[in-house]
């Protein structure tokens, strides 16, 4: 009976010894890296979302392919999605061209909440003479932030790369991959919603220029993760 004991005892150390070696050798959990990318060559889809056009904007050849140009007056898109609906963390990314002549203030890039509009994401413009300037905004219920780039300022009527984002306890922006702000903020996941392009979502601050391409990432990319 002792023995028979002692042979039952070895048995479950063992197998619990094994057990938890495999539990500590087993890999965390990962959140699926995503990316979803906008081509904005087209007035009928992006990114396989229904469309609605305000305006006359037109498509244009560019030397990196196709894009569509804002009159600054009463062209958008509006993109019936939110692609960042429900992400902790993401970067926006955008190939984009501020043109001449347009005007101060412009929401070019509005991203909104379906159950409230308070909660949003927005890239716009400043102009100040012949150079623009970014200024980058999240806000979800009270906490809010706002980047206001102005010491930050570019030329006009050139094709740029620019980049909002967010790793859940911080915004930064850059400008052709440099950092140019950043800012502390805690905010809870945007929910299902939709996007404007070239206005915001309440038909202000009209944006001239092109749109060429936008990406969205669920995890805070480094500077060498941006579209090149």
């Amino acid at each position: 009976m002792r023995k028979y004991l002692i042979v039952v005892l070895f048995i479950f150390f063992t197998a619990a010894s094994v057990s938890s070696g495999i539990a500590q050798t087993l890999p965390a959990e990962k959140t699926s890296r995503r990316s979803i990318v906008w081509k904005i060559d087209n007035l009928k889809k992006i990114g396989g979302n229904n469309v609605e056009v305000l305006g006359n904007p037109q498509i244009i050849a560019t030397e990196k392919g196709r894009a569509v140009l804002f009159d600054g007056i009463d062209d958008a898109i509006f993109v019936e999605n939110n692609p960042i609906a429900d992400w902790r963390e993401f970067t926006i990314e955008a190939v984009f061209r501020p043109d001449a002549n347009g005007a101060k203030e412009q929401r070019w890039f509005h991203i909104e909440d379906m159950e409230n509009a308070e909660s949003r994401a927005l890239l716009e413009t400043r102009l100040v003479g012949d150079e623009w300037f970014l200024d980058t905004f999240i806000k979800s219920g009270e906490n809010r932030s706002p980047l206001y780039a102005e010491d930050f300022k570019h030329p006009l009527g050139k094709w740029f790369h620019v980049a909002l984002v967010f790793d859940g306890k911080e915004m930064r922006h850059y400008v052709d991959g440099k950092l140019e702000l950043s800012g502390k903020l805690e905010i809870k996941p945007l929910g299902k919603g939709r996007a404007s392009i070239g206005v915001r979502q309440n038909k202000v601050y009209w944006f001239k220029g092109a749109v060429r391409k936008l990406r969205f990432s669920n995890r805070a990319l480094t500077a060498n993760k941006f579209l090149k």
